[in-house]
């Protein structure tokens, strides 16, 4: 029953555009879609206990780079999302592997990508000629705004597709790593990094694989937002608001189960149209101050997050057994004595 129930839950969510044509709630579906993408990819890093605060750079460098390949060069999407991808993993790499090199971790780590996520938002500021700056920025339309050439379609249908396709992937994205020798190496290095690297974890190369495939994944969801919203701006695309909401929603939902950071979505994004629809103009920035209350309280009171406080402790992807007694961090000679005592 436990295998077949994820396919009866995806088939269901395929036919919702097929048998409910409401826009309004459809543009909901799909706003939440994509950023349940984006806070999925934040969550496969800060998982480990590598708390990023520089993911709303990432997003805002796959959002940009999209929309100025197209606009200067009529790149079409479908090269240019893969172009700002490995241009945002550049970009993470730059700053990830310094850090990780010379151990700067924890809070530290924090505020570097801080940093990060600050720098992206001032560049795209002061290029205004460019990209528009604080006014925002707007993709062009080809033809009639319907096109698979240029990833432009005015239905919410096909753009909750879309973005559910996107949802699954990195979900599946997140599933592989948690069942992946990779999980081990940085549970070993969260808990301890010296003892990781005297069991033979390369601690800098496990720890960049996992950044870099969490910054292109927030790419990608950032290139899918541009593309849906045909507008974007540095005060929604990046910057540490941006950053703040993705950690909120997955701390909130349940950063060590999977679905956690969907339900964190779902909530930050009612959350945000309640107070747009009953308070209007006088509610901004309401969003971000509610965001930062409610993170302390949950950090202090329910560290699991909603969904993880709901399940046994087995059911959490990140209550694993201790790194320490896993057979990938085991010498050869303790693999022999389970063995043996097998």
């Amino acid at each position: 029953m436990r295998r077949v129930l994820p396919w009866v839950i995806g088939a269901a969510l395929v036919a919702v555009p097929f048998v409910y044509h409401e826009p309004y709630p459809l543009h909901i579906m799909v706003i939440v879609l994509i950023w349940s993408t984006m806070y999925t990819s934040w969550s496969v890093m800060g998982r480990f206990g590598l708390v990023s605060l520089g993911h709303g750079g990432f997003m805002g460098i796959g959002a940009y780079v999209v929309a100025l390949l197209w606009n200067y060069l009529q790149l079409t999407p479908w090269i240019g999302i893969p172009l700002a991808m490995l241009a945002t993993a550049v970009i993470a790499l730059l700053v990830a592997y310094p850090c990780f090199r010379f151990r700067i971790i924890g809070h530290y780590f924090a505020l570097v990508t801080l940093a990060l996520s600050a720098i992206v938002q001032q560049v795209i500021i002061a290029t205004r000629d460019y990209s528009g700056g604080s006014l925002g920025y707007t993709p062009n339309r080809y033809h009639d705004g319907n096109s698979i050439y240029a990833l432009q379609f005015t239905d919410k249908q096909t753009w909750y597709l879309i973005a559910l396709g996107a949802w699954a992937v990195a979900l599946l994205i997140r599933y592989r790593v948690d069942r992946s020798m990779l999980r081990y190496a940085l549970e070993a290095i969260a808990e301890d990094e010296d003892a990781a690297a005297a069991a033979g974890v390369h601690v800098t190369a496990e720890k960049l694989k996992i950044t870099l495939l969490s910054a292109a994944m927030t790419a990608f969801g950032g290139a899918l937002y541009c593309q849906y919203q045909m507008f974007i701006s540095p005060d929604t695309v990046t910057g540490f608001a941006v950053s703040l909401q993705m950690v909120f929603a997955a701390v909130v939902g349940g950063i060590y189960v999977l679905l956690g950071p969907t339900v964190g979505a779902i909530i930050t994004i009612v959350l945000a149209e309640a107070l747009r629809i009953f308070f209007g103009t006088a509610a901004v920035g309401w969003d971000n101050l509610i965001y930062g209350v409610l993170l302390v309280l949950f950090i202090i009171f329910l560290p699991q997050g909603l969904v993880g406080s709901l399940l046994p402790d087995r059911a959490r992807s990140g209550k694993a057994e201790p790194p320490s007694t896993s057979p990938a961090l085991q010498g050869p000679s303790a693999q022999s004595v389970a063995a043996t005592d097998g």
